[in-house]
């Protein structure tokens, strides 16, 4: 399972609704090859694909691919919005290394 926090739906909610909020659209998240521990983290608006794992946090449908699922199962999204930065930041259980950004990680 992945969970998104209550401040990453807010803002995946105040993004789709500044877009129009198209039906069935949700947060696509995923992992591409890249970045400087090997894999990235990708994360788009899109609507469900098939074989897409989907979840449901607070009314927003989050769609994984299975490829993906398997590197970002447990993983927890969060968004911030501090002196530290604003963006959104992933913990995952399944990084065994990441980059000093936060955006790459290896297994």
């Amino acid at each position: 399972m992945i969970q998104v926090t209550s401040a990453a739906c807010a803002e995946v909610k105040r993004l789709l609704e500044k877009q129009g909020n198209p039906g069935g659209t949700g947060l696509r998240l995923g992992v591409k090859g890249g970045g400087c521990s090997g894999l990235s983290y990708a994360m788009s608006l899109d609507t469900q694909r098939e074989g897409d794992n989907v979840f449901e946090t607070e009314g927003l449908k989050v769609y994984v691919d299975p490829k993906s699922y398997l590197y970002l199962n447990n993983t927890v999204v969060d968004f911030q919005d501090g002196l530290q930065g604003r963006g959104f930041k992933f913990s995952n259980p399944n990084a065994q290394k990441t980059c000093g950004c936060g955006e790459s990680f290896s297994v």
